[in-house]
């Protein structure tokens, strides 16, 4: 195991996974929290599918990927959330056509083109050996803006999270801070794909949040533990992955869930 671990430190390949993954780990879980708590928190999985969308046309047309999925993404993460707060249409039908409606076109489109090649596959189950230089850059750099944001609008956001009503009354202008939720929610879906794949990053902000909740009672605490949380099980994920030539994505996936079951023992445990 320690050996695994130097490797890490010797390998350029697993050091840009591991500071993509723990940046990316940390904006997911900080968001997570609020989404799960609003009970929105499959716009990930609706967001990672369009990403996808957006990822398989530029790979079509040779352009940068993470350039044309972020700005596609912050889009469809505004229609969204226009649709669940105007539209008859609930917020989970609104996802579940966009999600599903932007892998179609995905997929249609890499078909009657290029065929399904080794990059798509990729950005469908995530691989450590994606990242180069220029995307470990730009996700450091998204990744500490979205950070950045959270924080500076932590107590806005807090309000929103559990009474959007009353923040309304006294003034906030809720619709600015969910858009802000639901934009730093794309810009963190479409760098986490790299690393976990369209149908595992929604993973990375459910899993830690649903684990905190179960192990803390204030806000305060289940995020620092969400975060915590999501930090070690990307790592014991990496490692296993290493060890074992597994996949990445599910690795991580693997680990959060033994590590949400095992706070449920706890939880359990407690309250007898």
């Amino acid at each position: 195991m320690l050996q695994a671990i130097a490797d890490i430190f010797s390998y350029s390949f697993l050091m840009r996974a591991l500071i993509v993954g723990v940046l990316v780990s940390l904006c997911a879980s900080l968001l997570g929290v609020s989404l799960v708590l609003k009970r929105y928190s499959m716009i990930g999985d609706g967001l990672s599918h369009v990403g996808f969308g957006a990822m398989a046309v530029a790979t079509v047309l040779n352009a940068a990927p993470l350039a044309v999925a972020i700005p596609v993404c912050v889009i469809t993460a505004f229609l969204l959330l226009r649709i669940n707060e105007k539209s008859s249409m609930g917020g989970d039908a609104g996802i579940a056509v966009t999600s599903s409606g932007a892998l179609a076109i995905g997929i249609m489109v890499i078909s009657m083109t290029t065929g399904v090649n080794t990059d798509i596959y990729n950005y469908m189950f995530g691989s450590i050996l994606a990242l180069d230089n220029t995307d470990m850059i730009l996700c450091i750099v998204l990744s500490v803006i979205v950070i950045t944001i959270y924080f500076l609008f932590y107590n806005r956001i807090f309000a929103v999270t559990f009474d959007e009503t009353f923040s309304k009354a006294t003034g906030i202008h809720t619709g600015i801070y969910n858009m802000i939720l639901a934009v730093l929610t794309a810009v963190t879906v479409v760098l986490g794909m790299r690393m976990m794949g369209a149908l595992l990053i929604s993973s990375l902000i459910i899993f830690p949040s649903m684990t905190s909740m179960k192990l803390c009672k204030t806000y305060k605490s289940v995020i620092v533990v969400a975060a915590i949380v999501s930090v070690v099980c990307f790592i014991a994920g990496l490692l296993i992955s290493y060890l074992y030539a597994a996949p990445t994505g599910a690795s991580i996936v693997v680990v959060n869930i033994v590590v949400l079951i095992i706070a449920g023992i706890i939880k359990r445990g407690r309250s007898k």
